[in-house]
């Protein structure tokens, strides 16, 4: 008879341990990867799919199958472990009395105890680590216990939600797991720290949350480092001689001044009809090839740049100004430099880096640094309204800058290194000991 009572009260415990990991998986799992699973054709993945994507049902299921086990294993295992319990302090000669309040506290802090380890902590445990593989193996059968216990869930449930409703709560609609940017990167941090994915991955992922806040402004190449053909010159040489010096495939070409951009020019096309045609290029040749070029506002967000630059299959769009004049360009390469990194070809050989680093509180900087990333290379919190580079904002504390000129900010000695004209190029960043 005790035999059948100690298995009776194992099979509660083990019930309640289902329960409790089964409850603890479907709130961890994500249903992004139940879909994914599902894609592969895992066994059970539609099946806990359906349970995670309706959790105030199946949550409700688990409480219910977690009440139940622990009401019969309270009704069961106190009176059983009692009964064997008290038999061995009666054989030491204790008053009846005595041996019945010893053995009955005994027996329900043995029960509790199994029941809180065996049955909660340690599949709660269980579970956080495999809510993936649990959900996938007890989908269908909560499935199954959620069918048959239907009426009761149903009334468990609308009572649970009478009574929210009258502190003004309602049910969730959607229990889908969403995170803000801040969040995710956190949570890509994290990964990244336990070795589940890469460091350029992290770099990456980062890179895109900022994609969508710079404005074409700030990644463009400034108009007086642009580099155009004339639409009309003295001869094709100095045509010849601006794209063997710069060796770029595409340039705008001016009529005038760079105010005044007709359109651009792919040298690949010019190149092929040289080959197959043996034409001279010489300046009654170039209107020929010149493509149409966008002009868009210096202030358009990149990611609409560069949505409307695949849309008319341009590789370069020109900027201007509010007053209507152009203030650089931008190409595809430039854009996708802000997600990828730095993009070097073959002719890129005599490019520097825009951040060389000289020691750990030394730094080289390209004057056209953005502001923010220099605060975020350097910790500072340089802040400046009317400018975004760090050779915009060095001119703005000091107009007459030249080779030598330094200026002191949070902590950081800044000197200019490089200078041509009134325009700085590189500018010295050095830690203050």
């Amino acid at each position: 008879m005790y035999l059948i009572k100690l298995s009776a009260i194992t099979l509660f415990i083990l019930l309640t341990a289902c329960f409790v990991a089964v409850e603890f998986s479907i709130v961890k799992a994500r249903r992004s990867r139940m879909n994914q699973l599902i894609q592969e054709g895992v066994k059970g993945a539609k099946a806990a799919k359906h349970v995670i994507t309706h959790l105030d049902e199946y949550l409700s299921a688990c409480q219910l199958g977690i009440t139940v086990t622990a009401l019969g294993l309270g009704w069961l295992g106190e009176p059983t472990v009692r009964a064997l319990i008290q038999p061995l302090f009666l054989k030491t000669g204790l008053h009846e009395t005595v041996s019945h309040v010893l053995s009955l506290i005994i027996a329900f802090l043995l029960v509790t105890y199994v029941n809180v380890v065996i049955g909660e902590l340690a599949p709660k445990s269980f579970a956080i680590q495999k809510a993936e593989r649990i959900t996938l193996l007890f989908a269908r059968p909560m499935i199954l216990f959620y069918k048959l216990m239907f009426p009761f869930i149903w009334l468990l449930n609308h009572s649970a939600r009478l009574i929210t409703g009258l502190f003004g709560l309602k049910p969730a609609s959607d229990h889908e797991m969403a995170y803000t940017e801040e969040e995710l990167r956190v949570l890509m941090a994290e990964s990244y720290r336990s070795g589940m994915i890469k460091k350029s991955e992290l770099h990456y992922v980062n890179d895109i949350f900022t994609f969508d806040k710079r404005t074409a402004k700030e990644i463009m190449v400034p108009r007086n480092e642009m580099v155009s053909l004339p639409l009309e010159s003295g001869s094709g040489r100095i045509l010849r001689d601006i794209i063997k010096t710069n060796k770029y495939t595409r340039y705008p070409v001016v009529k005038g001044d760079k105010d005044h951009v007709v359109g651009i020019i792919n040298m690949k096309e010019v190149l092929f009809r040289f080959l197959s045609e043996g034409a001279a290029f010489t300046k009654h040749e170039l209107s020929p090839y010149i493509q149409p070029a966008i002009h868009v506002i210096e202030t358009i967000p990149i990611y609409q740049l560069f949505v409307k630059m695949q849309k008319e299959h341009a590789h370069m769009a020109i900027l201007i100004d509010e007053y209507g004049g152009t203030a650089g360009l931008v190409t595809a390469e430039d854009i996708i430099e802000e997600i990828v990194g730095e993009i070097r070809d073959e002719f890129d050989t005599d490019e520097t880096s825009s951040v060389q680093k000289l020691s750990d509180s030394r730094y080289i900087l390209s004057a056209k640094l953005l502001i923010s990333d220099v605060n975020d290379l350097l910790g500072t919190e340089i802040a400046a309204d009317q400018v975004d580079t760090l050779g915009g904002w060095f001119l703005t504390q000091h107009i007459d800058a030249k080779p030598g000129s330094t200026i002191e900010c949070d902590g950081f000695t800044f000197t200019v290194k490089e200078i041509d004209s009134r325009y700085i190029l590189t500018i010295e960043a050095d830690k203050a000991e």
